[in-house]
């Protein structure tokens, strides 16, 4: 009977993402010898982690070495740290240098090149987003935060999560109360500076309403300025293309039934600019947010269909556009 050989490209097809144990390929029918000829400088494969392969000699992508890294910690190993939070909502995160992994304590596998092994006898649950095992954000951010030593990324990696509304202040008190209290006094500093109450919850209710919305995703918390860069108001959210700012805060919300344009004393100089004002009292986001995605919508057709007024939402310190001529800016009237 004749063997029909073995092809080796199909093979890493078959391979999730290319990356690979070596006692599968082997399993497969590929050599030792095989593997280590792949493997050389200048070959076709690459060895990511011991007993782990990559079946492309490319830069590996962050999945691929969340792969390897699951692939060389073996089975009940959950990823935290920043690629779980990142996986959990927080996205602008930028990819840490290793790859964080959780192990049940009597496990003794050890770190390994971009593999921070951490064994513990608290596994989380894991959020298994896109088939990948991630802990929960609250756990993922203590994980990393009680090994930050720079203070201003420590403010980050657990402000952050609570102003997205992926989790709140409690819940990470919580988790750093169960957890180990090694590390925990620069954590625990920070969280009680994070504001915590209803306008930070709201903002993050609010971002995940807009998330599923077919219009463009606003920038927050901006300074919008007139023409010759007074500040005329500083809003929640706000969309540039068509000049429209939301307020989801919890000050001032007498507001007519369809929030359009109620205009308390400090948004007078945006709605006399014409900018359209939506706002939005923090508990409909929780208890409407449907009706709330509506108005949102409605509020942003309107916008587009005027003609739009001359105010940018610029950063604070960001020099105002001016034409040639225009003095110093001055006070613009209301």
């Amino acid at each position: 009977m004749t063997h029909r050989p073995l092809d080796l490209a199909e093979l890493a097809n078959r391979m999730p993402d290319g990356v690979a144990r070596s006692t599968e390929l082997r399993a497969a029918g590929v050599s030792s010898s095989a593997i280590e000829a792949r493997c050389r400088p200048g070959g076709p494969w690459q060895r990511l982690l011991p007993g782990v392969l990559l079946l492309s000699n490319g830069v590996p992508t962050r999945r691929q070495l969340l792969l390897a890294a699951l692939a060389y910690a073996g089975q009940g190993a959950v990823i935290t740290g920043v690629d779980a939070m990142r996986a959990g909502g927080v996205r602008h995160l930028a990819p840490p240098e290793h790859v964080h992994l959780l192990l049940p304590a009597e496990r003794r596998v050890t770190s390994h090149g971009f593999v921070l092994v951490e064994r513990t006898t608290r596994l989380p649950s894991s959020d298994a987003g896109d088939e990948l095992p991630f802990a929960p954000v609250p756990r993922a951010a203590l994980d990393v935060a009680r090994r930050e030593r720079d203070a201003a990324r420590l403010r980050v990696l657990l402000a952050e999560p609570v102003r997205r509304g992926v989790c709140t202040v409690a819940e990470l008190r919580a988790e750093l109360d169960r957890g180990s209290q090694r590390g925990s006094a620069a954590p625990r500093a920070v969280l009680r500076s994070i504001p915590g109450g209803v306008r930070s919850l709201a903002e993050g209710r609010a971002r995940r309403v807009v998330r599923n919305l077919p219009i463009p995703e606003p920038r927050w918390n901006v300074p919008v300025r007139g023409v010759t860069g007074v500040l005329l108001g500083v809003v929640d959210a706000w969309w540039e293309d068509v000049a429209l700012a939301w307020e989801v805060g919890a000050r001032d919300f007498a507001v007519p039934s369809d929030g359009l344009n109620a205009q308390p004393a400090r948004h007078t100089a945006l709605a006399a600019k014409g900018v359209v004002v939506l706002r939005t009292p923090p508990n409909r986001l929780h208890d409407d947010a449907d009706g709330v995605c509506r108005e949102l919508l409605l509020a942003y057709r309107q916008a587009s269909r005027r003609t739009r007024p001359p105010v940018h939402g610029l950063p604070e310190r960001e020099p105002p556009h001016r034409s040639t001529g225009e003095g110093h800016p001055r006070t613009e009237p209301g």
